[in-house]
């Protein structure tokens, strides 16, 4: 069975709407982890347009499961990483315009780069995981520069049609076969949401699924009439008399 890795970006993103101090994905990470959560992933972007380096830094000090951090391969990010520690890193694309990840790491075509992150991560005692798209040239490359882990990218299968998603899963179930004939261990992630998930979950040999935007989405929907309700009552039945100091 797949455990279940939960991306908080989104909670920063809200957080980041006002530039304020909530959400906290801090603190929500927690809730997340009392949910059943196998662990938090979190991903610093160069622009640091959601996850900021004080979330990073609290989270690896405060989650009782493990952090994977995903980043892109820059000296700035190596340097973090070799500095915070998280449990895991997982290299993935990143284009300042994008607004989320759009695809795999490219890494037939940055196989010397890639190589030496990996090589100094694994220096430090941190597992390098990278982020690819389920093809086989791809995964060979993720074995040739060292990597012991891939995350397949789901969003095409996620965001095909019902006729064509068939097909789609079946190039991420021949791909986790293929990754692990060579010695490969398998997560995914990227899109899937409480339709799709299923399937990929039954995967034999898939290890874990990172999943965020479904997730705080759903979150909203089951969560908003109670927060609704607390506020209402708050100005409806004040407790207190209002005091600002002297």
């Amino acid at each position: 069975m797949a455990s279940l890795g939960i991306n908080i970006d989104h909670i920063a993103n809200v957080r980041q709407a006002r530039r304020t101090n909530e959400p906290d994905p801090v603190q929500m990470a927690f809730l997340a982890e009392l949910g059943g959560a196998d662990g938090i992933t979190i991903h610093l972007r160069e622009d640091r347009r959601h996850i900021q380096d004080r979330d990073l830094k609290l989270l690896r000090q405060t989650i009782g499961t493990r952090l994977n951090l995903e980043m892109a391969a820059t000296k700035e990010m190596l340097e973090i990483a070799l500095d915070v520690k998280p449990d895991m890193i997982t290299l993935v694309p990143e284009k300042r315009e994008e607004i989320t990840t759009e695809g795999g790491l490219d890494v037939i075509n940055n196989k010397k780069t890639i190589l030496e992150f990996i090589r100094r991560l694994r220096s430090a005692g941190i597992p390098t995981s990278l982020f690819i798209d389920p093809k086989s040239q791809q995964i060979e490359a993720s074995s040739d520069v060292g990597a012991k882990w891939i995350e397949l990218h789901t969003g095409t299968y996620a965001r095909a049609t019902w006729e064509n998603q068939k097909i789609e899963f079946s190039k991420i179930n021949e791909s986790v076969l293929k990754a692990r004939s060579i010695g490969l261990r398998v997560n995914a992630g990227h899109g899937l949401t409480y339709n799709n998930v299923e399937p990929i979950a039954l995967i034999e040999g898939m290890e874990e699924l990172n999943i965020g935007h479904t997730i705080i989405a759903r979150a909203i929907a089951i969560g908003l009439k109670n927060a609704v309700k607390e506020m209402k009552d708050l100005i409806s039945t004040p407790r207190r008399e209002p005091f600002f100091g002297s």
